[in-house]
């Protein structure tokens, strides 16, 4: 098994690239978050730069895709339909390259 580090370097990659794909913006990921009471960060800078941070520790790490995806959604203000065709996209590509643990069923996207 992989470490937490090295899975979330790797779903990181994995969604950058779905992302990019898409045509949206992609933020820095960092791990963890600055504040110990919350288990995902967005931090916008004055130039526009954006940074999540996620926490790995102590979590499924369904939940730290979940917090990965759901940010990607926030920083390109994709909602409603969209947000739900989208996140199915996201999941999916982690699905396929490997990165979602048990046998999931690829949804129709």
């Amino acid at each position: 098994m992989q470490s937490s580090s090295l899975r979330f370097s790797e779903s990181v990659r994995v969604l950058s690239d779905a992302a990019r794909r898409l045509g949206w913006v992609v933020p820095a990921f960092r791990s963890p978050p600055q504040r110990p009471d919350v288990d995902r960060a967005l931090r916008r800078r004055g130039d526009g730069h954006v940074t999540i941070a996620v926490r790995l520790a102590g979590r499924p790490f369904a939940a730290v895709q979940a917090d990965l995806i759901d940010a990607l959604l926030i920083v390109n203000e994709i909602v409603g339909a969209d947000a739900q065709s989208s996140r199915r996209s996201l999941w999916n590509a982690l699905a396929l390259a490997g990165q979602v643990d048990g046998s999931p069923a690829l949804l129709a996207a």
